[in-house]
């Protein structure tokens, strides 16, 4: 009956991406799709999160580390070879490798989770004020220019089999949506394999799950290595909406947002970490139109709030309400039918008498 109701659950997501894979670019207009292909590129970075933090007990507080540097990677590889298609596989590798990389040294270590989490964040932090001081020209990779804080202008993206014809931005909306929805339905199947169960049962008790035989540290570091790849082509979905990649997005700010959208969401479920950042990206964007509220502070209220009343986040408790109210409709069905047998009974006797 569960596997039913995940399944009908997922059909229903797949059939709302295609409606909106379709129907967006035909009805809304043009700085209305440039807005909402960001706000995607954000809500692949927040699954990937919400994948290695809510499926592999990993809390990595520097996403934004494998979302920039994917970004970045993207922007220098196109410059240098002229196209989109190979600079989105080497900006998605390269993120992957840099995952490799830092995660040996914290798994093989035998990092705890809190020092994990420090960690990745000193790594923004200092990748942040690096690239801040890269403005001069002799820092640049090719011909691409590191830029400094200004950044680095991104190419249009053009299409595999013609460099020179590029994308325009309701086409690239396309390329942002499919790729949102095959992340996405990847996640889910990764999470049903036997990888994905060890993964959860490494979260749930990882003493246990070493001792039935299983070596944690290479689990947690492909988890981490696939959560890395996927905030790097984030990056480069991100690099291209915007038209620009800078060392902003290595920035506190965005670490801290990208652990929100998914503590808001609802840690331990897919589908949250992406609506926690559709939501908050477009709330953002309003309260960044007012001079009233101050958008760190109410983040941080939300955030505060959602701890104290809803520390499962949305989605899980959104599905927690409804199979109370359906269990409950369901005793009350069943006891209906038990009163309906029990006064039929009663007149049969009745009438045999």
């Amino acid at each position: 009956m569960k596997r039913s109701q995940e399944t009908n659950a997922l059909i229903l997501i797949g059939i709302i991406g295609l409606v909106t894979l379709f129907g967006v670019p035909l009805t809304l207009d043009l700085y209305s799709v440039i807005s909402l292909t960001t706000a995607v590129s954000l809500a692949i970075l927040a699954l990937s999160l919400g994948l290695i933090w809510g499926f592999g007990g990993i809390l990595c507080f520097g996403q934004t580390v494998f979302f920039g540097i994917g970004g970045y990677a993207y922007a220098i590889a196109a410059l240098n070879l002229g196209g989109s298609a190979v600079a989105i596989i080497v900006a998605v590798l390269v993120a992957a490798a840099a995952a490799v990389f830092l995660g040996y040294f914290m798994f093989y270590g035998r990092l705890s989770d809190v020092y994990l989490a420090v960690i990745t964040l000193t790594v923004t932090l200092i990748l942040y004020s690096v690239i801040r001081r890269t403005s001069g020209p002799e820092y640049k990779i090719g011909i691409a220019k590191i830029g400094g804080f200004n950044g680095i202008n991104v190419p249009p993206i053009n299409y595999p089999w013609d460099v020179n014809k590029f994308l325009y931005p309701e086409d690239f909306f396309y390329v942002a949506m499919v790729a949102l929805l095959v992340t996405y339905f990847f996640c889910v199947w990764l999470t049903k394999t036997h990888f994905g169960r060890v993964s959860e049962s490494i979260r749930e008790n990882e003493v246990r799950t070493e001792l039935l035989g299983y070596d944690v540290r290479i689990y947690k570091l492909c988890m981490f290595t696939i959560g890395g790849a996927i905030a790097g082509l984030a990056g480069t979905m991100f690099a291209n909406s915007i038209g620009r990649i800078t060392p902003d997005v290595f920035n506190l700010y965005n670490a801290a947002l990208t652990i929100i959208w998914v503590i808001i969401g609802g840690r331990g479920t897919l589908i949250g970490p992406v609506l926690g950042a559709l939501i908050f990206f477009y709330i953002t964007s309003l309260l960044g139109q007012q001079n009233v509220v101050n958008i760190n502070l109410f983040l941080g209220l939300v955030l505060i709030i959602f701890v104290l009343v809803v520390p499962k986040g949305i989605v899980p408790s959104l599905v927690q309400i409804w199979v109370r109210r359906r269990s409950r409709r369901l005793t009350a069905h069943s006891a209906r039918r038990m009163r309906r047998r029990g006064r039929s009974r009663v007149t049969e006797v009745a009438v045999e008498e």
